[in-house]
């Protein structure tokens, strides 16, 4: 395994492997057994960085989630797991009640539900502190100075580690870390979004983003990442849920352009010189590229697993990586 480093202050940065694992649908539709399978070789292989959130799974049954906490809780006590793995969770998208979406019925990231969400979240996982919490999804009906004030806190007091965003637009992300910067508190450090080789379209309106795609790391952000090298993207679906590779995947629709093709013919052509798959050619383009990005990507089974954590060693030679970067 390789690893790298997120966060700037000594004392809440950690070392954390290339790869993370998602750990979205454990404890839902993927049974106990078969999660605790992954998590144990992921760890077996030096893994170190799991990713969940308070809100996973609740569309699998129509509840809040908690889930996926719940099952990490459950596990580390059985494994007598402790600091050495790195655990990120999110809040601000759990449902308030039963059976409802988060779109207009979300938690949020008011001071108080920042404080109760996050003690929540502590409980299901069973630690003393959450070691990378972030703001899942945006809350325009909060001031912003509230929100950073609340994430702050909860570093000073010792009860967080590290601070993330995710699914903002890149003004509200700086417009953030300057009011933390300002008032001497943390900022967010780690930001989450959807990135993988194929480039999506940023017009491609939905229920939870009505001016385009907010969830994607586009230029904006990319450039962002060029600018402020200590922040780390942490890039959730870079596989697009096996659309790369089985025939009962469709690309989602905001991939159908003219540019698609040409990209994927040329990871399909890396992966053949390679003996890789184009998953693994996928993971292995971000890692080693020269943005600190870490591909978060989850596993129903070990062999799913296994095919992840092989493109840790994958090294591709700078002729193919200028070929996967300039193909449009």
């Amino acid at each position: 395994m390789k690893y790298r480093t997120i966060g700037t202050d000594p004392a809440h940065s950690r070392e954390v492997s290339v790869l993370a694992l998602g750990a979205m649908l454990f404890g839902s539709l993927t049974d106990e057994e078969t999660s605790f399978a992954v998590l144990d070789r992921y760890v077996e292989a030096g893994g170190n960085f799991i990713d969940t959130s308070d809100n996973y799974a609740f569309w699998t049954d129509g509840s809040q989630g908690g889930h996926s906490e719940e099952l990490l809780g459950r596990w580390r006590r059985s494994r007598g797991v402790g600091d050495e793995i790195v655990i990120a969770t999110k809040l601000g998208a759990r449902p308030l009640s039963p059976g409802t979406g988060f779109v207009d019925n979300a938690e949020g990231l008011s001071v108080e539900v920042i404080r109760e969400a996050a003690e929540a979240s502590r409980e299901r996982l069973g630690v003393a502190r959450l070691d990378l919490l972030y703001a899942h999804i945006d809350d325009l009906a909060v001031p912003q100075r509230e929100t950073v004030e609340g994430f702050g806190a909860l570093v000073t007091e010792g009860t967080v580690g590290l601070l993330g965003v995710s699914n903002q637009a890149m003004w509200r992300v700086e417009r953030a870390r300057t009011l933390a910067a300002e008032a001497g508190l943390p900022g967010y450090e780690v930001l989450q979004y959807q990135h993988s080789h194929l480039r999506p379209r940023f017009d491609m309106p939905s229920d939870l983003f009505p001016d385009g795609s907010l969830g994607h790391a586009g230029p904006e952000l990319l450039g962002y990442l060029r600018a402020e090298p200590a922040l780390t993207l942490v890039a959730y679906s870079p596989l697009l849920a096996g659309a790369y590779v089985r025939d009962d995947k469709r690309l989602p629709p905001d991939y159908d352009h003219p540019g698609t093709p040409a990209r994927l013919a040329e990871l399909r052509a890396v992966a053949r010189e390679t003996g890789a798959t184009v998953n693994q050619v996928v993971l292995a383009w971000q890692i080693g590229g020269d943005l600190p990005i870490v591909p978060l990507a989850g596993a129903s089974s070990v062999a799913q697993l296994e095919e992840n954590l092989a493109a840790v060693d994958l090294e591709l030679t700078a002729e193919q990586r200028g070929r996967l970067d300039a193909a449009h």
